[in-house]
């Protein structure tokens, strides 16, 4: 295989598009069930307006067509395979999984997002049992909220981006922040705020209660120390994410407060190794799916010339080329 791509997000799925395009045998590697990354893990109802062409396009929808580009070129998709150990070759390198298999590869792009990554939680009693009846750290389903009193705990992008999605949806619908500053964009809060959704500020859930789902929450005035239960049908926490790039650490990759550390060309200092999308990080580093996928365009072009030094870095422009059929080479 001429490259394979350990992960099957949009900066993956890009990655994976342009390889095929310049003519390469592609490989995508991803311990999700499906394809998409966390656009259909984590959010496939939210909207995302920060994709070029888009004024704004659900997450779902988004992975849908990148998956569709992704796969034009008929790549090798393996599913539900965790990437256990990179072993150097004569070839290239070895990918070893978890479950035993070897995937023989002459260059490798990185393109694993955050990681593996859990979201974080409340940290209150009884908050196991309350998870998919009333507790939810992400949004599968907006319709699972209509006409419920919904609580939003978080102050940032995904915590304002839901309360801006559920509004019209839910019964009644605020925002739990522990401050009364945010890491949201600034529109985004300008939205909440004329849109009259209600801001619960210097406040945090101590606990939750109900029968057989969610009831109440007891919340806490971080200033004053005082409590009051007010009733809720459902809680959204939004308070982030813990990654990990799990047995990634052990490849003798150059890591930066967990992430891999690349040059100019995505290169790690591994030879034929890159790292692109969040999973990267530079000096001026920006974590956007619109940056990513340049980042993985570049990457795919240094990779090809590693592997056919006779080929040029810059491919042309597309609109120049014919993709109706499978590119040789």
């Amino acid at each position: 295989m001429d490259v394979t791509i350990l992960g099957g997000g949009p900066v993956g799925l890009f990655a994976a598009f342009y390889a095929g395009m310049r003519g390469m045998s592609v490989r995508i590697l991803d311990s999700l069930p499906e394809l998409g990354g966390q656009l259909t893990a984590l959010y496939p109802e939210k909207y995302v307006y920060d994709m070029p062409g888009f004024p704004k396009v659900l997450a779902k929808d988004l992975a849908r067509d990148l998956i569709e580009q992704g796969l034009q070129f008929g790549p090798e998709v393996v599913l539900e395979q965790t990437a256990n150990q990179l072993v150097k070759t004569e070839e290239g390198w070895d990918i070893l999984t978890l479950a035993g298999e070897t995937y023989p590869t002459r260059t490798l792009i990185i393109a694993a997002g955050a990681g593996a990554f859990t979201p974080t939680k409340l940290g209150v009693p009884s908050e196991e049992e309350f998870v998919g009846r009333g507790l939810y750290y992400g949004v599968k389903s907006k319709e699972e909220f209509r006409g419920k009193r919904v609580a939003v705990v978080g102050g940032g992008d995904s915590a304002f981006d839901w309360a801006l999605n559920l509004h019209g949806i839910a019964d009644s619908l605020c925002i739990i922040h522990r401050r009364d500053q945010f890491k949201a964009h600034e529109t985004s809060v300008d939205q909440v705020r004329q849109l009259g959704i209600e801001l619960r500020l210097w406040q945090v859930v101590k606990g939750l209660s109900g029968t057989t789902c969610l009831e109440a929450l007891e919340i806490e005035n971080t200033q004053t120390k005082e409590l009051e239960t007010a009733p809720f049908d459902c809680v959204i926490v939004n308070i982030g994410f813990k990654s990990s790039l799990g047995p990634l650490l052990g490849w003798g990759l150059n890591i930066v407060k967990n992430q891999i550390q690349v040059d100019h060309l995505y290169q790690t200092n591994l030879p034929g190794v890159f790292a692109v999308g969040d999973v990267a990080t530079f000096d001026g580093k920006l974590k956007l799916i619109a940056t990513g996928v340049g980042e993985a365009a570049t990457a795919v072009c240094v990779a090809k010339t590693i592997i056919d030094p006779a080929s040029k870095l810059f491919p042309g422009h597309s609109s120049d080329m014919d993709l109706t059929g499978s590119p040789t080479g």
